[in-house]
């Protein structure tokens, strides 16, 4: 029988339940979880790729990512890995997984294969949460902004990316394209209204010049990752998490010198965001 503990400020842990076996009746209860917290905890999962790949298609069809390596023979599963003579990782900072995408991925599916002995953890943070603690002044500034996010930076033929993860990313030559989405989005399964901005991808407002952008960014990002609105999740052998990339940020922390962290990702195709 599923159970389901709310843990943090955002997100829960879902006990009873074997992802390789999911009723329909399952899947509903899952899905209705997942449009009240916006990310999901399972532990103790046993998964080969290709029931990785079959829970993931239940919520939808799959968005290949094109930047990063994939997992070899299953291209639609990227590989998130850390060896131990690389003093980068991936997603080290806030963002929102495909932001930069014309439609933006549902979600992202990451499933821990081999982890530190310690650390390794990542935080996540609530972006409707967020909103909510706002002034309502700001909150009717917010509404009626939109924003320019862009992977050109990050993955792009421009980007800076150290030697040593040089072989982790692919494609220079497809970060060409760039996204505009409303800085306040009615989200799509919950309805709340969410802030849709992140430090990864968000470069400014439109119609603002990326100078007069900074400061109210700025403000927002710190606002977004402030402690009372953020979940810091420990990692263990078999766990996998799945996030709402509408609804959160999240970040990698890269405190394990020296040691291998390997994790596969699956994200699942989304819609259109509306105000």
């Amino acid at each position: 029988m599923i159970q389901c503990n709310p843990i943090g400020a955002i997100g829960a842990e879902v006990d009873g339940i074997d992802l390789n076996m999911i009723s329909d009746d399952d899947l509903e209860n899952l899905k209705a979880l997942f449009a009240e917290n916006g990310l999901l905890f399972f532990r103790d999962q046993e998964l080969s790729p290709e029931a990785h790949l079959d829970f993931a298609k239940k919520w939808g069809p799959i968005n290949v990512n094109r930047f990063f390596t994939p997992v070899e023979g299953y291209p639609s599963i990227a590989e998130v890995r850390k060896e131990p003579h690389q003093q980068y990782n991936i997603g080290g900072n806030w963002h929102t997984d495909h932001s930069y995408d014309q439609i933006p991925a549902l979600g992202s599916m990451l499933y821990a294969k081999e982890l530190p002995k310690v650390g390794g953890d990542t935080l996540f943070a609530g972006c409707a949460a967020a909103f909510d603690t706002l002034s309502e002044g700001m909150k009717s500034t917010l509404r009626s902004l939109r924003a320019v996010h862009s992977s050109r930076h990050v993955f792009g033929k421009s980007a800076v990316i150290p030697d040593d993860m040089a072989d982790l990313f692919g494609n220079a030559d497809k970060a060409l394209q760039d996204a505009e989405h409303p800085v306040v989005i009615k989200h799509p399964l919950s309805g709340r209204e969410t802030l849709y901005v992140n430090p990864g991808f968000t470069t400014r407002f439109v119609g603002w010049t990326e100078k007069e952008s900074n400061s109210l960014l700025a403000f927002l990002y710190e606002h977004i990752s402030r402690p009372e609105h953020t979940y810091r999740f420990q990692w263990s052998k078999g766990a996998l998490a799945f996030w709402d990339n509408r609804a959160t940020w999240h970040l990698a922390v890269n405190d394990y010198p020296g040691e291998t962290r390997l994790m596969h990702r699956i994200t699942i195709e989304g819609e259109p965001l509306e105000p």
